[in-house]
């Protein structure tokens, strides 16, 4: 639906979006979204939604603001909701506080609302546009949109080479290639994403913690850690499975005898060994995931990218050459002519001390001869 928006419109749409970045990583398996409250061109309440279970930022904006939200206009980045969960409806609270317009930047793709919320404004007297910065809003909570849309997580491939694509040496050292601040930034990454997901052959070989520790040593949300592991070969030992209050998932073929640690969630992969990538991706929608960050070997890494799973690839360049010796990049399975390559587009590059960040997406449905 189209609409006509004023630059002050714009204006408080951006001020909105910024208040739902704060929620971005802590929100899952819900979306983050921001909320300012105007009246007569003044901003007299906004909040967001800071986690799942807690006030939405449509409540927090309205308790702000208190009785002068009557006759105000509301900006929201996604649609109120229509539809009572761990809190009430937001589109019932902005119609019982009295405002007078609501602008959505898009419409909320879960079918308990899905436009109902609108409605039910539209039905309330509620003066309501939708579409301002759609485009913003969408892309800040892209993993809720893939999940609720294409039934299953937005995944970013994350890894780390040397400038000839090497991950590490032939005898498996790879510690580090990459920079401090290169490093500081996967952390980052980590705590920005729902989950991580790694391989079994990964775990064995490195016994990763998986965990986000940032620089400064202050407090940070951690990624929910999941292991691929069809055959049942990690140890119950690993260091991932560390109970640390955050959920720990082990995905493991059908015939896998394994026993789980405490704590530690246990899915069954149905299918061939290795599974199917598509099979995995449903599981992870199915749990709930919204995002996650793949951090692995290069034979899954191949896997993941040629069977067309990867949305995003996230990688992280050292200006060093380790030779042909050393591990490739990814282990790409089937290829024989350059048509069948995996064909990527830029999407950002920046540099981050000495290193490189190149962000790409696969390019879906094209070859080229």
């Amino acid at each position: 639906m189209s609409a006509s928006f004023s630059a002050a419109d714009a204006t408080h749409m951006a001020r909105a979006l910024r208040l739902a970045r704060r929620g971005v990583g802590a929100t899952h398996p819900n979306p983050a979204v921001g909320c300012v409250l105007v009246r007569d061109g003044q901003v007299i309440g906004e909040g967001f939604h800071a986690r799942a279970g807690q006030p939405h930022a449509e409540a927090a904006a309205l308790a702000a603001a208190g009785e002068a939200a009557r006759g105000a206009e509301a900006f929201v980045t996604l649609e109120p909701c229509a539809h009572h969960g761990r809190t009430p409806p937001c589109a019932d609270a902005l119609i019982a506080a009295g405002v007078a317009r609501v602008v959505a930047a898009h419409r909320d793709p879960d079918p308990r609302t899905a436009g109902q919320g609108l409605e039910r404004l539209r039905a309330a007297g509620i003066d309501v546009a939708e579409g301002l910065m759609r485009e913003a809003a969408r892309a800040l909570n892209r993993g809720f949109i893939a999940r609720l849309e294409r039934g299953r997580p937005f995944l970013t491939l994350k890894l780390a080479a040397s400038l000839d694509g090497r991950t590490a040496m032939a005898s498996g050292e790879s510690q580090w290639i990459t920079g401090a601040a290169a490093r500081a930034d996967v952390h980052r990454q980590r705590a920005r994403h729902h989950g991580i997901l790694t391989s079994a052959q990964t775990v064995l070989d490195d016994d990763p913690q998986l965990t986000a520790r940032p620089a400064s040593g202050a407090p940070t949300r951690q990624p929910e850690r999941i292991v691929l592991d069809a055959r049942g070969r990690v140890p119950a030992t690993a260091r991932v499975f560390t109970d640390d209050g955050v959920p720990r998932w082990w995905l493991v073929g059908e015939g896998a005898s394994v026993t789980p640690p405490a704590g530690v969630e246990m899915l069954c992969l149905p299918g061939a060994t290795p599974p199917d990538p598509c099979a995995v991706v449903q599981q992870l929608a199915a749990a709930g995931f919204n995002d996650v960050l793949i951090e692995c070997g290069p034979r899954l890494a191949g896997a993941w990218l040629a069977a067309g799973a990867v949305d995003e690839l996230l990688l992280y360049v050292a200006p060093s050459l380790l030779g042909d010796a050393a591990r490739p990049l990814a282990a790409l399975p089937g290829l024989e002519r350059l048509a069948d390559r995996v064909q990527l587009r830029w999407t950002d590059v920046r540099q981050l001390g000495t290193d490189l960040r190149i962000t790409a997406t696969p390019v879906a449905g094209q070859q080229e001869g």
